[in-house]
């Protein structure tokens, strides 16, 4: 399912230049736990909602995945949207604005700017780029022949994540259905994209997910998740727009002459350490979102 937790947030992370806009917000001082409320007399807790997978939801999952799976190339526009707990508690809101153009199997580009330092990213087939325009750096490596593993390779060892993840893989609904527990359709919408969508939620036990589906294209124009262990219910949404498929990308598309007379830097994963310093106790190592499901 598409990821939306810490690193997800960053977009793109390499070497700690490409920071997310959450890094500077107002960090929460440490908050009061709310007792819970006590159970009513003679009330017995809420039994378990019965798992159940509608086979109008699956359906309308499967047609997006082709739709997208069937596509050579695709350019779109993702608005993304995440919360960050202020100081005082209320969530804060912040968003980055990618334009992405991707052609099958193994090319990628994302411009990203947003609440933070802009950011580009570049992936040939051979390499993927990750340029800091601001600072004039650039981090450049070798990666996997195919845009499913490049983002895997990516995650692994550079926290680089994008929110529109699911979009881009070669198998979205592979993706989605592993592990799924519950889907099901909630109704037609008329106010989203600026066109008639499908709305359908779904949940496996890490993220519940609701998406809004082109009713006539099948294509997603935005995903909403909450995260089961986020106990503060944080959300993360990304708008998806300026949809084309199959649009003509040229080899240069996918590369920067710009970036490649940067200063180069070596991609390093934002959890790591500084180097010379002591690792951290372990309980104190920072928690980790799960890799992409990409294979």
């Amino acid at each position: 399912m598409i990821q939306y937790q810490v690193i997800g947030r960053a977009v793109l992370l390499a070497a700690g230049v490409f920071l997310a806009a959450g890094v500077n917000a107002q960090q929460p001082q440490a908050a009061p736990k709310a007792s819970e409320p006590a159970q009513p007399p003679g009330k017995e807790a809420a039994p378990a909602v019965k798992p159940v997978l509608e086979p109008k939801a699956l359906d309308l999952l499967k047609a997006m995945s082709d739709r997208l799976a069937a596509a050579k190339s695709l350019s779109f526009t993702a608005l993304s949207t995440y919360e960050h707990p202020s100081r005082i508690g209320p969530a804060l809101a912040y968003t980055t604005l990618s334009e992405v153009l991707m052609e099958r199997p193994n090319k990628l580009r994302v411009i990203t700017a947003g609440d933070g330092p802009a950011s580009e990213f570049y992936y040939d087939g051979k390499t993927i780029m990750a340029y800091s325009p601001a600072e004039n750096l650039v981090a450049v490596a070798e990666a996997p022949p195919t845009i499913d593993a490049m983002l895997k390779a990516a995650f692994d060892n550079a926290g680089i994540y994008f929110p529109f993840t699911d979009v881009i893989v070669a198998d979205p609904y592979k993706d989605i259905a592993e592990g799924l527990v519950h889907a099901f359709y909630i109704g037609q919408s008329k106010v989203i994209g600026g066109t008639v969508t499908d709305m359908v939620a779904y949940a496996d036990n890490d993220v519940f997910v609701q998406i809004w589906i082109g009713a006539e294209d099948k294509l997603p124009r935005l995903v909403r998740a909450v995260y089961r262990a986020d106990k503060l219910r944080l959300r993360h949404q990304v708008e998806l727009s300026n949809w084309k498929l199959n649009p003509p990308a040229a080899a240069e598309a996918f590369a920067s002459s710009k970036a490649s007379a940067a200063k180069r830097i070596a991609f390093s994963h934002p959890a790591a350490p500084p180097l010379g310093s002591k690792p951290p106790a372990a309980q104190d190592k920072p928690s980790e979102p799960p890799p992409p499901k990409s294979k």
